[in-house]
């Protein structure tokens, strides 16, 4: 007997007899339909309807962890918009002047812009009074490295030009210890008013307050802090903007602000011809209203040691100081307490000697006066 042998392609069936010259035949479709199993032809849709069914679980499952995790946080945003106090267009209502720009309102930085009028700035209301005038601008800021933060807990504080009878005067950054837990560094500024140029010191607060929209760097970029936040207890540094060494200080992350603007022109002064034009905004409005404490005595001490060095002076040095900054941190004072919001332009919280204990826990820092001597490789992490 020949054996016989089923060959399908892929039109039809055909029975072929080995060794045979005869012509094979085709089967009749109607046949091959009847000896088909019919269960193929209902397999889409059974997997049609299972794919459905396991979506509708997943979806299911989703909700309800999404249910269970309302406080997750977001991974893309900057953790240090907690340093922003909570605003809304609503609290901008006393202020003096145009509107914010809602491109700058709600936690952008300003730009350097110099256009506009120069009327004088009137933002009494969202600052302290100024304790130095002078008849003409601060210089430009200077270009310095900031030295290695001596441990946990410390806060930058940038430098900043001061005025003497003799000229401005750079008062070099430090890192600070704060005077409470939470507290956060708003930096002072100048700015023009009545055709003279005003310095209003910084403070200290839970939130960061206005500051004349000046880029000192360092996460300072003239709206907020950038450099780090407060977590549980503990201050968080930022190692875009800071110099932290992560064997003496563990709490770090690392978010750089992708197309941030640098402060190419380094203005240091608000208002005025070719000051940075840019008034309070809502948040900085709204941490206005919020309990602080004026700079520490420590803090005092530190600018008036600088008063009296001719290295420090502008018509000396030509706008580089001897000391931009110094490595030895600055202790906070003791029992310092914020102020309400009355209290604006009142008497200092009652302030007794600086503290030696309770301090946040130092690393190893250096000694010397000047950052660029004691650290002469730091990274300059201004913008």
């Amino acid at each position: 007997m020949n054996a016989e042998a089923l060959r399908y392609d892929s039109r039809q069936f055909v029975k072929i007899h080995r060794g045979s010259k005869r012509k094979p035949f085709a089967l009749h479709p109607i046949s091959l339909e009847k000896n088909m199993s019919p269960i193929p032809r209902f397999m889409p849709w059974v997997s049609l309807a299972l794919a459905a069914a396991l979506c509708v679980a997943g979806c299911h499952n989703n909700q309800n962890q999404a249910a269970s995790t309302p406080n997750s946080p977001d991974q893309s945003q900057d953790p240090a918009q907690a340093n922003l106090a909570p605003a809304s267009y609503n609290t901008d209502s006393t202020a003096s002047g145009p509107a914010p720009s809602s491109d700058n309102s709600q936690g952008q930085p300003p730009s350097d812009s110099t256009s506009g009028s120069y009327a004088p700035s009137d933002n009494s209301g969202y600052e302290e009074p100024p304790v130095a005038t002078a008849p003409q601008p601060p210089p430009a800021l200077p270009d310095y490295q900031q030295p290695p933060c001596p441990g946990d807990g410390y806060i930058w504080t940038p430098g900043y030009w001061n005025y003497a009878p003799t000229g401005y005067y750079w008062v070099p950054g430090a890192w600070v210890a704060p005077p409470y837990q939470g507290a956060l560094w708003t930096p002072g500024y100048w700015d023009y008013s009545g055709s003279r140029y005003g310095f209003h010191p910084g403070h200290w607060g839970t939130h960061i307050g206005y500051y004349g929209g000046i880029n000192y760097g360092f996460g300072y970029v003239g709206l907020g802090y950038e450099g780090g936040y407060w977590n549980s207890g503990h201050f968080t540094y930022n190692r875009a903007y800071n110099n932290v060494n992560t064997t003496v200080i563990h709490n770090v992350y690392n978010y750089n602000v992708v197309n941030r603007t640098n402060n190419v022109t380094r203005i240091s002064f608000n208002g005025g011809p070719g000051g940075v034009q840019v008034r309070p905004r809502p948040v900085e409005m709204a941490a206005s209203r919020e309990p602080y404490a004026p700079r520490m005595s420590t803090q005092v001490s530190h600018e008036q040691s600088f008063r009296t060095d001719r290295g420090q002076f502008a018509t000396t040095n030509q706008g580089r100081p001897n000391n931009m900054a110094i490595s030895r941190p600055i202790q906070a004072d003791r029992n310092v307490r914020p102020m309400p919001p009355q209290a604006r332009g009142g008497p200092a919280p009652r302030q007794g000697p600086s503290r030696p204990e309770a301090q946040p826990q130092r690393g190893n820092p250096g000694r010397g006066n000047s950052a660029q001597h004691g650290n002469p490789h730091a990274e300059d992490r201004r913008n």
